[in-house]
């Protein structure tokens, strides 16, 4: 039975990920949550149940919702369920938030190429949870723990996802100017490796890479080509069709932007 549940919260998972049409996703979603609220109140440790709330929370969060109260409500429940996952395979690794950086260091390399997938989980949630509350410093602060998860995730596999720990990675990297501490040339190569083990089918990695690289070192010329490539992609491709809708929606408005920007 439980395998069962496991599956059907994957199928529907899955469904959504190649859906093409944004607002029927922003509408069916809210459904979604609380059948998968209900199947993780009957299986309270199901790794798969877990992981699967905590990915359409912190999407559902980031990707359609503009109310900040909600935003963070929403993304609370995603490092919730993340977290707990991570905490019924690894007992040290309980409650993340409260453990001492050095020592959430020490216990990541304790982990195994089986903790992948929650490792990965956690680190996307906990990026997304940062991201709701990105004026408050006590959050921001908790951003090498995100970078610490992402690393041991490219350590252990780093085509998990067709190399999403590369994707967030190349963000994080990007959020400040190298005058400040950002790493710049290191985002560069994370989001080319993103690109690389997607085979091109994550549209967003391009737009993000555009985004958050070209724009930080001013290259107009690579920010336009990312984007004109984005336009020009096929969308629909399985496991990324509605991600890259939504991809191609952003690369014209950053498009559009490009003169005034640059």
């Amino acid at each position: 039975m439980s395998k069962e549940t496991s599956r059907l919260a994957e199928n529907l998972a899955a469904a959504i990920e190649d859906n093409n049409d944004p607002e029927t996703v922003r509408a069916g979603a809210p459904a979604y949550l609380l059948m998968i609220d209900g199947l993780i109140h009957g299986a309270p440790e199901d790794q798969g149940l877990l992981r699967a709330g905590a990915g359409i929370y912190s999407a559902y969060a980031n990707v359609f919702i503009t109310s900040p109260q909600r935003q963070q409500r929403l993304t609370e429940t995603a490092i919730s369920y993340a977290g707990r996952a991570l905490c019924v395979q690894h007992g040290h690794l309980c409650q993340p938030q409260q453990i001492p950086f050095k020592t959430f260091q020490q216990h990541l390399q304790h982990t195994s190429q089986e903790s992948v997938a929650n490792l990965y989980t956690l680190g996307a949630s906990w990026s997304g949870w940062i991201q709701a509350r990105n004026t408050d410093w006590e959050a921001i602060a908790q951003l090498p723990y995100v970078k610490a998860l992402l690393q041991r995730v490219v350590e252990l596999d780093e085509s998990h996802r067709q190399g999403g720990a590369h994707l967030y990675l190349g963000a994080l990297n990007a959020l400040l100017p190298p005058a400040m501490g950002g790493k710049p040339e290191v985002s560069r190569k994370h989001f080319e490796r993103a690109i690389t083990l997607s085979q091109g089918r994550n549209l967003m990695a391009k737009v993000m890479f555009a985004q958050r690289y070209a724009r930080l070192v001013f290259n107009q010329s690579l920010h336009d080509r990312l984007l004109r490539e984005v336009l020009d992609s096929t969308p629909t491709s399985k496991g990324y069709t509605l991600m890259n809708t939504l991809a191609q929606q952003q690369a014209r408005k950053l498009l559009e932007e490009s003169d005034e920007y640059f």
